[in-house]
């Protein structure tokens, strides 16, 4: 990006002054020299105050308008003296695909498409700017905000699921100034998006596809519930053709014998839904591969809409945490370098989509327990045995509201378990260990009061405290059998992302689809096709 795009957006600009109620008009710069002009076209201040006027344009879009045309001395952008521009013709493409892929009519505008393919198809010129031509102009710019607005920050305010990670910030001018600079644009790498944004757009694609085929019916689970090397009937044949069109092209056949060939696609595809990968067709399977396609179009569309909110991932360490997949993934200078299970918050007590910086490791922490947890479940206890506390290694430090304040002490059964790790926030949500460690062998991890639960502490705790030489894996190992709490700040906070994605694609290449396990992506569905349906 160069650096004039900022720099004028600091200086303070005046485009119109009133005397007497009476508008000035702001006289262009005639002085431009040809090393530093574009077109000789260009807007009349007067013609771009009755644009704003006449199209009722808000505050904000009318200063948009003006900055923009104001930094290249009211020359045009999208017109030429040789007709549309390069850039115009990019937008032209970037805004059909986007109505294409998304069905989104808010971006159609068919009075400026039919100008636009007009001007596309024949060889014009033009030798001055009059006020239609200026309009078209003014028209183009309008709607490019407009579509920065849609395309790359999003249709849905994020509250609406209680997203608290700060949305990402875009500055439509400067956006619009870096594609007016680019030439032998390519989209793809213009474009304001994460990569993971554009891997799903491809997969939206392949869908469309799929469902202009018309040959997604339902898979029948047939006489047997499940379908193993050796089995052979129609189910096994429709498996077969659901995932070559899918994209797994390993299988070869569509006959109804179930070999060596399919078992292995059907375990390379369990994961992609968060199955066991067990290489038999079974009804959990097939309730996947039987979903709607509408129903996966949408459910790529929603996500989609949530990588427009992503800010851009910091260099250096990060954590990021996905909690339909129920999996921890830890980043590197944007490589993933550990991938652990956790456990999440139960429906009723829904863990928190934030994002925040993690600051210190606590080693054999006390466990002080929640108002909440105290009034639901320990003081009905306490009541019914008063040897509660001491038969869970608890004790009562105090009262607070009528409530006893209670915690429980470092040990094995602390249900924090030997490590924790705080990036302090109003929601009191944290990771941690556990001693229930069966829970991790559940493909379905919702069972906590909203805290993460983490498979493998030990290594995260290895990993965050490489660079303090100090805490050797040794010492580490001590400091978790401690009966005292041990608290560790780290060099340099860490950021961690809470999300709530329910497709993506992995670092394979593969599409994944998880379930909506606290209805976000329901209640994103209520925003998002309200006016399709």
């Amino acid at each position: 990006m160069r650096k004039w795009f900022l720099i004028f957006l600091l200086l303070p600009v005046v485009f119109i002054a009133c005397n007497r109620n009476k508008v000035v008009k702001i006289e262009r710069d005639i002085s431009i020299t040809p090393r530093n002009s574009v077109t000789r076209l260009a807007v009349d201040s007067l013609q771009m105050e009755h644009y704003i006027e006449v199209q009722k344009l808000s505050d904000s879009a009318a200063q948009y308008l003006r900055n923009f045309y104001n930094s290249r001395n009211f020359q045009f952008a999208w017109l030429g003296e040789k007709g549309l521009t390069e850039q115009a013709r990019v937008f032209y493409q970037l805004n059909k695909d986007y109505v294409d892929n998304f069905r989104d009519s808010s971006l159609v505008n068919v009075n400026l498409e039919k100008k636009m393919e007009l001007l596309m198809k024949e060889d014009t010129t033009f030798k001055k700017a009059d006020s239609s031509l200026a309009h078209l102009e003014l028209q183009l710019t309008s709607h490019f905000f407009n579509y920065v607005a849609t395309a790359y920050e999003g249709k849905i305010n994020p509250e609406v699921i209680q997203w608290h990670i700060p949305r990402k910030k875009l500055s439509a001018v400067v956006l619009l100034d870096s594609l007016m600079a680019n030439k032998n644009l390519k989209p793809d790498e213009w474009e304001p998006v994460n990569q993971q944004y554009k891997q799903l757009k491809k997969e939206l694609q392949h869908y469309y596809t799929l469902q202009k085929e018309g040959n997604w019916s339902t898979i029948p689970i047939g006489i047997k519930k499940k379908y193993q090397l050796g089995d052979s009937g129609l189910t096994v044949s429709l498996v077969k053709q659901r995932l070559r069109a899918l994209g797994d092209t390993s299988i070869k056949d569509s006959l109804p014998e179930f070999d060596q060939q399919l078992k292995t696609a059907v375990k390379n595809t369990q994961p992609l839904y968060g199955l066991r990968s067990t290489g038999t067709i079974d009804a959990a399977l097939l309730k996947e591969l039987n979903v709607p396609i509408q129903q996966r179009i949408e459910q790529l569309l929603i996500n989609m809409e949530r990588m427009r909110w992503m800010p851009v991932m910091p260099p250096g360490k990060m954590l990021l945490v996905n909690i339909p997949e129920y999996q921890l993934h830890v980043f590197e200078d944007h490589e993933q370098v550990l991938s652990m299970g956790i456990v999440v918050g139960k429906a009723a007590n829904k863990t928190v989509i934030f994002s925040d910086k993690l600051r210190n490791i606590v080693f054999s922490p006390y466990w002080n327990i929640p108002a909440s947890i105290v009034r639901k479940e320990i003081l009905p206890e306490m009541n019914r045995n008063p040897n509660y506390l001491a038969s869970k290694n608890m004790e009562q430090t105090g009262t607070r509201d009528g409530l006893p304040v209670v915690r429980q002490m470092p040990g094995d059964n602390n249900s924090l378990g030997r490590v924790k790790f705080l990036f302090p926030n109003s929601y009191d949500i944290y990771f941690h260990d556990t001693p229930a460690k069966s829970l991790f062998e559940e493909e379905k991890r919702a069972f906590s009061h909203g805290c993460i639960r983490l498979a493998q502490p030990v290594k995260l705790a290895d990993y965050l405290l490489a660079d303090q030489p100090k805490w050797t894996p040794e010492r580490i190992a001590k400091a978790m059998k401690s009966s005292r709490e041990i608290w560790v700040a780290l060099k340099k906070p860490v950021p961690v992302f809470i999300t709530y994605f329910t497709a993506w694609v992995d670092l394979d290449g593969r599409l994944n689809f998880r379930d909506d396990i606290y209805g976000h992506d329901q209640k994103m569905a209520e925003q998002l096709f309200l006016a399709a349906k």
